[in-house]
Parts: structure tokens; C-alpha cells; sequence
């Protein structure tokens, strides 16, 4: 696959995600076999307003590429003056966010706000396209309203501003997440145009993937939630869209060491505090299927030291915290267990009632 003169050695691409898509993420998801990886969301404004030094932090490494540095905004002269900046920092790739569904977002006429205003967005890609030599991508969604699927029209639109591919939520901004994805929609997209396209939305197992393409005749996949603590679902995607065999599940030792990594590369980057407090998110998501899972997120959520959240994934993944013995090895009481457990019960409820099931 390309994207314009860009190669992209393998269909399985990174979703910018929120809190998520960070650098040390990046570089550990290409270091995978990912294809494309994304930042989090930029807001073009905030962008244009950095000091040229404030945006160093933005600076593409090696590591990460090809990376696709995207923004959000709906002001085509603004979002052109964002794109050179992204450029000039070393992004591969300039993507649009056209399907973020939050309110805050959608008020300023940004996200998916613009699959409203066809127009617009197809102003704003052209802004872009005349500034910048890289290639200017958007993901968008299936439409803004249940009964108005406008992804195709809104395709068709971008690709004639200059859109070298285009990746599609197929979800409306209406579902926000809730309900499946409409894999007839994404189809429709892709015969709509002649670029690439790429799909997007519940890609959860290696499986997910191939099914997603031969459903939707889409060129890539892209996973976001589905890579949270587990990486090595694009090479195992990858494999399986090649029709090979599907890799072994990656051993206890194996994911203690990429749990420590991940630990390591957050502390580099951002400091302890910051990096403990990230590591609680992804806790429970490295400790799934793992016996003394929910005391090990319990003991991670009260560690104040990274060598401590080392210590507790030691004692998790090498077996020494299992069973009863669990919250006495970890250090937290069997309220704090309960705690978490009640949190994940809700959180799948939701998760459940999102999507109809």
C-alpha cells in the first residue's frame, strides 16, 4: 500500500487515540509492525500559537515512522499554516480529524462537525494540500446523523481538495460509539473513490482485521483500543491479513518485559509522576486473562514509585500473585480488590450497552 509516494509496509495502522497515542506508544507499535502510526489529536490553533521551541516536543524520531501527525481545526488558513508546521517538524503524513465526536470539539465546528459542511472540509483539505509536499489525509466517519450516511459524498469531496487517502469510523457522530460498525458504509466509501481507505472501528483480535477488509474491500485496518497493552496485534494482524499462520500469544515474561518498557520509555519521557499515572490506565489492559489481575491494578493505582510498579509487575506475571494470596502479595486489601472489580463490572456494562449486545 501507499499513500501518494509514501510506502506503508503493512495494512495494520495505529488510531490517534487520546491520552493514548504518545510518543513512547508510537514507537513501540512500529517497533510491532504497525504501518502507520498516529499521534493524539492537535488542536490547529494551539499549534499555530506554540513557540517554535514549545513544538519540539512534537519532533518526529525515526522510531515512529512513517507517522501521521493529525489535527483538528476548521479554518482552511489556520489548518494550512498547522500543516506546514507539522511538516517542518518531520511529519510523513498531515491528517484531519473529521470524526471526533465530542461536544467541545463539534461547538467550534471542528471533528465531525464537518461532515456537516462538505464544503468546508474540502476547503480545508485543499488549504492544506497547496501548502504542504507531504500527503494530506482525513478519517472521518460514517456520517453525522443515523439517517444521513454522508461518508461517500464527504470522500468524494476530499479526494477532488486533494485527500491522498481517507480512513472511515463506520459509525455516525449520532452513534458516538454505540451500536456496530456499518461495514456496508465503509464499502460505499471505497467504491466512491480511487484513493486509499482505510477502516476503522473494532478491530479487537487478529481475526477483526481480515474480517474488517474482506467485508468492506478497504486497502488497510486501522486498531485504536484494540492495541491498549497489547502491541503485538499488528504483527499478528498482519499475518493473519497475509493469510499466514497466527503468531503464539506473546509468554508471562514477554509481556512483563513490554510492560516495563512501556513503564521506562513514559519515565524518559514525561517524568514519574506523569508516567505512574498513565501506567494506571494501562494496567488492567497488560493484565488481562492474568490470575491476581484486578489486585495488581488495585496496588498499581496506590504505587507512587516507578520501581514499585515494576516490582508489582514482576509479581504478577511470574505467578507469585495468584488466588487468595493475590492482594497480600500486592499489598492491598480485598476492599480495594472489590473496588476495582466493581469498576470493571460497570465499565463492561456500559461497554455492553454501547454496542447492543
Amino acid at each position: 500500500m501507499r499513500i501518494r509516494d509514501l510506502p506503508i509496509d503493512s495494512p495494520v495502522l495505529l488510531a490517534p487515540m487520546a491520552g493514548v497515542t504518545n510518543r513512547p506508544f508510537r514507537v513501540m507499535a512500529r517497533r510491532h509492525g504497525c504501518g502507520l502510526t498516529a499521534t493524539e489529536m492537535l488542536s490547529a490553533d494551539f499549534l499555530v500559537r506554540q513557540s517554535p521551541g514549545e513544538r519540539e516536543v512534537h519532533r518526529v524520531v525515526p522510531e515512529e515512522r512513517p507517522m501521521a501527525l493529525q489535527i483538528m481545526g476548521q479554518d482552511p488558513a489556520v489548518m494550512a499554516e498547522a500543516a506546514r508546521i507539522c511538516e517542518e517538524l518531520g511529519a510523513d503524513v498531515v491528517d484531519v480529524n473529521m470524526g471526533c465526536p465530542v461536544k467541545k470539539v463539534v461547538a467550534r465546528g471542528a471533528g465531525a462537525a464537518l461532515l456537516r459542511d462538505p464544503a468546508r472540509a474540502a476547503a480545508v483539505v485543499e488549504a492544506m494540500t497547496r501548502a504542504v509536499r507531504v500527503p494530506v489525509t482525513a478519517k472521518i466517519r460514517a456520517g453525522w446523523e443515523d439517517d444521513r450516511l454522508s461518508g461517500p459524498e464527504v470522500a468524494r469531496r476530499l479526494e477532488g481538495a486533494g485527500a491522498a487517502a481517507v480512513a472511515v469510523h463506520g459509525r455516525t457522530r449520532e452513534q458516538q460509539y454505540r451500536g456496530s460498525v456499518n461495514t456496508g458504509l465503509i464499502a460505499e466509501v471505497k467504491r466512491a473513490v480511487s484513493i486509499p481507505v482505510v477502516a476503522n472501528g473494532d478491530v479487537q483480535r487478529p481475526a477483526d482485521a481480515r474480517r474488517m477488509l474482506e467485508a468492506t474491500g478497504a486497502d488497510a485496518v486501522m486498531i485504536g483500543r484494540g492495541a491498549i497493552g497489547n502491541l503485538w496485534i499488528f504483527r499478528a494482524a498482519g499475518a493473519v491479513v497475509a493469510g499466514l499462520p497466527e503468531p503464539s500469544r506473546p509468554t508471562a515474561e514477554e509481556r512483563l518485559a513490554e510492560f516495563r518498557d512501556h513503564l521506562d520509555r513514559l519515565v524518559a519521557a514525561e517524568g514519574e509522576w506523569t508516567a505512574i499515572r498513565r501506567m494506571r490506565k494501562f494496567a488492567p489492559y497488560y493484565a488481562t486473562g492474568v490470575a491476581g489481575a484486578r489486585a495488581f491494578s488495585a496496588a498499581v493505582n496506590r504505587a507512587e514509585t516507578a520501581e514499585e510498579v515494576r516490582r508489582l509487575a514482576g509479581a504478577l506475571f511470574r505467578g507469585e500473585a495468584r488466588g487468595e494470596r493475590a492482594a497480600d502479595v500486592l499489598g492491598v486489601t480485598p476492599g480495594e480488590v472489590l473496588a476495582v472489580a466493581a469498576v470493571e463490572k460497570a465499565a463492561a456494562a456500559a461497554d455492553l450497552a454501547s454496542r447492543g449486545e
